[in-house]
């Protein structure tokens, strides 16, 4: 089976300083993953590079989506060819509709694969349908996109994004940060109901808190921009117990 999205020996530097020191990574489809880590361990680099985020630069390494070679791509084609981040901080769009946000980026995707775009009333019936199940009220949709949202309601809308847009590549960057167990629970909720056969979600975080409600396939530890432990839902257990202090010792040795 082909890889979903292959990393082979990934060296990210910014500023001129390395951060990520080769990464090597399969994930196959069908499949949840989680990268644990302490803070500044390279953990959002990898998600934003894996986006497009050129602050980043790629000094050595490939990474390809489906075969496809990723890093040549923009940030549009992406997504166009089924990639989503779901942030650690959503940005507040002041003065746009999440309706109007969620119809321009369903049809920006539909059109870059050929499909005809939807109008408003077909958009209506998808987008009720989906917020329905994620717990999203018509009032929220048509507040501007995450202004005055608290924390848990900003994550429920990248939830119901990501339904709308149905990437191939979900991947939620410390999409726990800040939450209570609530709003916690829902976002679990949304992104296991997303998960199926034909698509692969890599979960980033700092806590093993959220690994109790998404429960994934294999997880990798991230140090010092280098992965050093590879396991299954045992392994973010013993993390819980130990913190990350015996591999960051092994780093410094």
């Amino acid at each position: 089976m082909m890889a979903m999205l292959e990393i082979e020996n990934l060296h990210v530097a910014i500023d001129g300083k390395e951060i990520l020191r080769g990464i090597d990574l399969s994930l196959e489809p069908g499949k949840t993953y989680a990268i644990m880590g302490p803070n500044g361990s390279g953990k959002s680099t990898l998600s934003h590079v894996l986006a497009g985020n050129d602050k980043y630069e790629v000094t050595q390494g490939r990474v390809t989506l489906e075969g496809k070679d990723l890093l040549t791509m923009t940030p549009e084609e992406r997504a166009g060819e089924g990639f989503f981040l779901g942030f650690q901080y959503p940005v507040e769009i002041p003065g746009v509709a999440g309706t109007t946000f969620l119809k321009t980026a369903l049809n920006s995707v539909r059109k870059f694969r050929g499909e005809d775009e939807l109008d408003a009333m077909q958009f209506l019936k998808v987008v009720r349908s989906k917020a329905k199940e994620i717990g999203v009220s018509d009032e929220m949709l048509k507040r501007s996109v995450n202004v005055g949202f608290s924390g848990g309601e900003k994550k429920r809308n990248e939830i119901l994004q990501m339904a709308i847009l149905e990437p191939k590549l979900g991947v939620l960057d410390e999409t726990d940060s800040g939450l209570d167990i609530d709003a916690l629970k829902t976002v679990a909720d949304g992104v296991n109901r997303l998960s199926g056969p034909n698509r692969t979600m890599l979960v980033i975080t700092h806590y093993q808190r959220l690994l109790n409600y998404i429960v994934p396939d294999e997880i990798h530890v991230l140090v010092n921009g280098k992965i050093v432990a590879t396991g299954d839902k045992e392994l973010a257990h013993e993390l819980e117990k130990t913190g990350y202090c015996m591999f960051l010792d092994e780093e410094a040795a």
